[in-house]
């Protein structure tokens, strides 16, 4: 990013609210792979709803398709898409963190993944069987980058987690997502494209739930990774609306998550399900407030105006983290393939297998 063109931008940011009466300077920034945000320190005499008042005429201003505004630590952010968008490979990124020993021994431990970068550059890590975390809702409208976000999170699972540890099982009613993981030794079995298989097999995990609930069991951890949560709550009807309840209620203490996305945020089909078991969310760009609202469970959490295309917030314990999310894309695929599997064959771990559904 040109040094110069940031300082211009930020002397037409400064011209623009002196103009309109709300004097600030730009005291910094940040440029992250999608974006770019100027730090504001506004005048004693600036309120913030001035500023905010102002994102379209910052946005012409610097020729931008929009501008964002939102507050934290004392400042005003203003953000602007960037013109020459860098993707942020996911293998990059792993390899990474595979010269990082403190990095990659985080990564190890069972259900830790790898979402992308946080606003200031760093690497950030979600570990989903933690106890404050246990299932997570992906939420975004087409293009938000919602399906690639999981895969992201499966993909980081599969490379740094043995699957003797980590096994997973997947719905994917479009067939598509997912193609990439068919065959890896961490699938518990194969990839499900259909309601009445999905049904069959949440109504299979919850006995298995209750099995381990019994025996006092937790490994190897249990993934479930939906995609499409509201297609499957329609048409699976209450018996699969039953199941999954009973998962995110009850699966915390048998060593289960639940991964589900929906790119139809709303309260009407969504409910108390995700209102009262889903306490980490990833959301990316939503429709319209109503949607935010839901999808995010706070209020005001602006995801109606991100940029898409991976540009996500992560919403746990109350907080709201800006991420950049990770990217797979299908030219990656056969380098991905070939790591797990050679990884696969160097631990030689003695992997448990499932025949019919159900552990030996």
């Amino acid at each position: 990013m040109n040094r110069q063109r940031l300082h211009h931008q930020a002397d037409k940011i400064e011209w623009v609210l002196a103009t309109h009466k709300a004097p600030a300077k730009v005291t910094g920034g940040r440029v992250t792979p999608r974006t770019i945000q100027f730090h504001i320190s506004p005048s004693a005499t600036t309120k913030v709803s001035q500023v905010e008042r102002l994102a379209e005429e910052v946005a012409l201003a610097l020729n931008a398709p929009a501008a964002r505004i939102s507050r934290s630590n004392g400042q005003i952010n203003i953000e602007i898409p960037r013109d020459d968008v860098q993707p942020l490979r996911l293998l990059d990124m792993c390899a990474q963190i595979q010269r990082d020993a403190a990095m990659a021994q985080a990564m190890s431990v069972a259900g830790t993944t790898l979402l992308g970068v946080a606003v200031d550059g760093v690497p950030l890590l979600l570990r989903v069987t933690a106890p404050d975390v246990a299932h997570v809702l992906i939420a975004g409208t087409t293009g938000s980058g919602k399906s690639e976000a999981a895969r992201t999170m499966l993909a980081s699972l599969m490379l740094f987690q043995r699957a003797r540890d980590v096994q997973v099982i997947i719905v994917d009613p479009k067939a598509s997502e997912f193609r990439v993981f068919e065959h890896f030794p961490h699938l518990l079995c194969p990839i499900i494209k259909n309601v009445e298989d999905a049904v069959a097999n949440l109504e299979w995990l919850v006995e298995e739930m209750m099995r381990r609930q019994e025996l006092m069991i937790t490994r190897p951890r249990i993934m479930l990774m939906i995609d499409e949560l509201t297609d499957l709550l329609m048409q699976g009807g209450d018996e699969g609306g039953g199941y999954l309840t009973r998962l995110v209620q009850r699966g915390r203490s048998a060593g289960i998550s639940v991964i589900a996305c929906t790119q139809k945020p709303t309260a009407s089909v969504l409910g108390s399900l995700v209102k009262a078991n889903f306490p980490v969310r990833l959301v990316g760009k939503v429709t319209g407030a109503s949607e935010a609202l839901v999808a995010s469970g706070v209020a005001q959490s602006g995801a109606e105006k991100l940029a898409g295309r991976g540009d996500f917030l992560l919403i746990a314990n109350g907080d709201k983290i800006r991420v950049q999310m990770a990217h797979l894309p299908p030219n990656d695929y056969d380098a991905f393939r070939a790591q797990v599997i050679g990884i696969a064959q160097q631990r030689n771990a003695g992997v448990q297998r499932i025949q019919n559904g159900y552990y030996d």
